[in-house]
């Protein structure tokens, strides 16, 4: 792993030196992924995409730096890029792009979207949709995004139309998580999906818990951490981003967040030693993203607030004391533990002041955004915080304009 992802703590060493340890005694779990530079060139230029970068990602301004592209942005597109919608939040169909859509996408455009089932018909019709939504902006395009893990959650594989491979329980595939990642990915990008929310990096503890269970690759967080970063060179070789999900570690909790609230009672010493490996595992194989849970962690945080909205989980822990580099995504945050106890723009501006740079499918997308655009315009959110997540996103959108 790069020494630069890490800070001086005695307790991140040992961590580290952790999963230097087990990285080899889980060789059957695949872990011969080698660590990927987390470090991005500035330029879009020298970003590493070839002659023939997708057009749908490339930027309009070939040639510029990632700095001049964003002095050439107006502030509704710097704005937009914070957000990752459902295609539903532009109106009309679920399954195309319709003239008002595109309307509306010129006046909130978004920096991607996520697909769900209800948006995938068959082979033709997710071609035909995605260079659709590939198409919208005048200087950034959206990326695509999809929850495909392989296991019980899939969009694409649990369709009966697509002759893709369905892995349903990852922990117990005959692929390694190297090889299931990197057929995910080769079919995800023959579609035009751009990033994966996978791989789960979650560590299944607690038997009662309804919504992590075999999504997971194991019950042990060595394995796990093992399995996790063989993913994520897996997703890279077949050609797509992909993101370590659920922060800071969904695994040992009672209750789903789609429905309400829920939390743990472990300290971040207990975190280390457990929920966190894979997560630093991941990491150290170059994850591009993290997906902020919206689970609260009181004997961390010392409140209830969820980690999607806490400046201690995403600023302090995970990108300070970890190091992460990439792009902080919140979980959905149309989900029940933040839609029913926070406005959809009290919790976009929540999120982004605490750390996220991408604001996953808030309930009311036009409310979000224009109460984010209401706080860049009056202080609260500065200048600096808007750029510095904005620098982030650019960055990752050429390294998959690249890949």
């Amino acid at each position: 792993m790069h020494s630069f992802l890490w800070k001086n703590s005695i307790r991140t060493k040992l961590v580290i030196a952790g999963i230097a340890f087990f990285a080899c005694v889980f060789a059957l779990c695949a872990c011969s992924a080698q660590p990927v530079d987390a470090e991005s060139q500035d330029g879009i230029e020298g970003s590493g995409a070839s002659p023939d970068v997708k057009p749908h990602i490339a930027v309009e301004i070939e040639g510029d730096n990632i700095s001049r592209v964003m002095s050439s942005m107006t502030l509704r597109e710097k704005i937009g890029q914070l957000f990752i919608i459902r295609p539903e939040s532009l109106g009309g169909s679920a399954k195309k792009l319709t003239d008002s859509g595109r309307s509306l996408y010129e006046q909130y455009p978004a920096g991607g979207f996520c697909l769900f089932a209800q948006n995938i018909s068959d082979p033709e019709q997710l071609k035909e949709f995605s260079d659709q939504l590939h198409s919208l902006g005048s200087r950034i395009h959206p990326i695509l995004t999809i929850d495909e893990e392989g296991g019980s959650v899939t969009r694409i594989a649990s369709n009966w139309k697509f002759d893709v491979p369905h892995y349903r329980d990852m922990g117990k595939t005959e692929a390694t998580a190297e090889e299931s990642a990197q057929q995910i990915a080769s079919y995800l990008k023959e579609y035009g999906i751009d990033l994966d929310f996978a791989p789960v990096a979650d560590v299944n503890t607690n038997p009662k818990n309804p919504v992590i269970g075999t999504r997971a690759y194991s019950s042990d967080p060595e394995e796990a951490a093992a399995c996790v970063a063989d993913a994520v060179k897996g997703f890279h070789e077949g050609g797509v981003g992909c993101c370590l999900k659920h922060w800071p570690g969904h695994g040992d909790t009672k209750t789903d967040t789609h429905k309400g609230s829920s939390s743990t009672a472990k300290t971040w010493e207990d975190m280390l030693a457990c929920e966190v490996l894979p997560f630093v595992s991941g990491i150290g194989a170059g994850a591009d993203m993290v997906m902020v849970s919206h689970i609260s962690a009181p004997e961390v945080t010392g409140t209830s607030e969820p980690a999607s909205l806490s400046y201690i989980l995403m600023t302090e822990k995970l990108r300070e004391e970890l190091g992460f580099e990439g792009v902080i995504i919140t979980d959905a945050m149309e989900m029940k533990a933040i839609s029913g106890v926070f406005s959809s723009g009290e919790a976009a501006v929540k999120a982004l002041l605490a750390g996220a740079d991408i604001v996953l499918m808030p309930e009311d997308y036009k409310e979000a955004f224009d109460a984010v655009l209401a706080a860049v315009e009056s202080g609260e959110i500065s200048q600096e915080r808007l750029e510095e997540s904005l620098r982030r996103i650019l960055r990752l959108k050429a390294d998959l304009a690249g890949m």
